[in-house]
């Protein structure tokens, strides 16, 4: 939506996307409402263990990964389909194989992390527009579409090093779906703003990136830019022909 809007006034052109800041879009609701699975996701900053000597402080490292297509639809997901398993999207199978992988260079009693950014705009997105047409000229900011800011969640799971090397990917694939799923719902991200309004004002952390125990090994958080508007994008130096976020 800010690339967008950032094209469209680069090019003198009219904003097809007016960037709403309406917070009131993610009010918590009253009573609040809590489930036991927001909480395995974001902790509190106080409930954190200091830093201890066998803990390395290890940098933060952000890598990207380009994967032909072909790659993921002839390999990856056969392979994590396999068996009579449900066919997995290609997200699904790319995180299985990279969990996999990760695996492979930690000893098998280590905990390995994987996580997935989930996006919650579409989740929230359920607005009665015909509704407010009756009080408001303009309803588009209203609109999580154009919302300016992040509705993020990072669900994860963890295993043992050495079950992962073992595991057929079908399987791998399988436990990530299992772990996205209760996310990826409007009641999840709801339950996310209630949660914040609870521990308010302390700031949460997501607890994929903290290290809770001595064998926990590393956290990885993939997230896919399969919806990032590459090719829409112009500036008047021609177009980008990769994009990443």
């Amino acid at each position: 939506m800010f690339f967008i809007a950032w094209d469209e006034l680069a090019q003198s052109k009219t904003n097809s996307c007016v960037p709403s800041f309406r917070r009131s879009v993610l009010n918590p609701r009253r009573p609040p409402v809590m489930n036991t699975f927001d909480n395995t996701l974001f902790v509190p900053l106080s409930s954190i263990p200091p830093l201890r000597s066998y803990f390395p402080a290890d940098p933060l490292i952000s890598r990207i990964y380009y994967i032909h297509q072909k790659d993921i639809n002839h390999h990856l997901q056969s392979i994590s389909s396999f068996n009579g398993n449900p066919k997995r999207t290609k997200l699904v199978s790319f995180i299985a194989f990279l969990w996999k992988i990760i695996a492979e260079s930690d000893d098998d009693f280590t905990t390995c992390k994987m996580g997935v950014v989930v996006n919650g705009r579409e989740r929230l997105n359920k607005v009665n527009f015909e509704k407010l047409s009756m009080f408001y000229s303009d309803t588009n900011s209203f609109s999580m579409k154009n919302y300016f800011g992040n509705v993020l969640s990072i669900p994860y799971s963890e295993a043992k090093s050495g079950e992962l090397k073992e595991m057929p990917l079908s399987r791998v694939a399988d436990m990530v779906h299992e772990f996205m799923s209760p996310a990826m719902n409007e009641e999840h991200f709801r339950g996310l703003i209630d949660m914040v309004e609870l521990h308010r004002p302390e700031p949460l952390v997501a607890r994929i990136y903290t290290k809770m125990e001595e064998n926990d090994g590393e956290g990885l958080v993939v997230s896919s830019g399969q919806r990032f508007p590459v090719e829409n994008i112009y500036f008047g130096w021609g177009k980008p022909n990769f994009g990443s976020y």
